[in-house]
């Protein structure tokens, strides 16, 4: 083997490790955010992934690195508005999610557009593009033209390399239901505009894909109470 193929060889292992490890936190994701997903879809180890995602050449074949998954039952439950009397049949506020890894050398917005019409015309409810290059001004620009069709999302392949909830230093957090966030209003006589604040962009809400308006429970360890909860309003 020739030192040129040797040093290919090993650029193509890193960008290999580097895309099963973000495969696997885009699935951990996606189950997280109560998706249905098999443990051996999230739990794939990196032989398994060589053998079904890439090239005998040892480059990562994206264009295979696609799938969908749908809400389980309790996230639908979860995400179904209370019955009112204007409400009868009220609809849950949740639907597929189709997960994709950009397979071009640039993500501006012709690649979006195409991201987003795909997903609109699939009718899925949400659309994550995960990309290996850097997001362009325009790219991000053309998903507020797809919102009232799919809610679109996108993720750099170098921000899921580790899976940030599971880092010692982040609590946990917990998503809460409509039911929940109007208990705890009434339970402490809030106006949600009272509580503390969650950027939208902050990393653990896009991990869970948090929208404007649900609260997240945090739920720390305290040497003195054994845990604690805080709540913060997504905006």
């Amino acid at each position: 083997m020739s030192d040129q193929e040797q040093a290919n060889n090993e650029a193509n292992e890193k960008i290999v490790v580097k895309t099963w490890r973000a495969w696997r936190t885009v699935h951990e994701m996606v189950q997280d955010r109560g998706y249905e997903l098999a443990e051996s879809e999230v739990k794939i180890s990196l032989d398994d992934f060589k053998t079904q995602y890439c090239n005998i050449d040892g480059s990562v074949l994206r264009a295979k690195l696609k799938f969908s998954a749908r809400p389980s039952p309790e996230m639908i439950k979860k995400l179904t508005p209370p019955i009112t009397p204007q409400n009868t049949e009220p609809q849950a506020d949740v639907g597929t999610i189709w997960i994709e890894f950009l397979d071009e050398d640039s993500l501006g917005a012709e690649q979006m557009r195409k991201f987003g019409r795909f997903c609109s015309h699939e009718h899925h409810k949400t659309g994550v593009l995960v990309s290996h290059v850097p997001v362009s001004a325009s790219a991000k620009k053309e998903i507020a033209k797809f919102a009232q069709w799919t809610s679109i999302e996108w993720f750099l392949e170098e921000d899921l390399l580790i899976n940030i909830t599971q880092h010692e230093l982040v609590p946990r957090h917990v998503v809460l239901s409509r039911e929940e966030k109007a208990a705890l209003l009434k339970r402490y006589r809030l106006k949600e505009t009272q509580l503390p604040r969650i950027l939208q962009k902050d990393p653990v809400a896009r991990y869970f894909g948090m929208k404007r308006g649900q609260v997240v429970k945090i739920i720390r360890k305290s040497e003195t109470a054994g845990r604690y909860a805080s709540y913060r309003l997504c905006v």
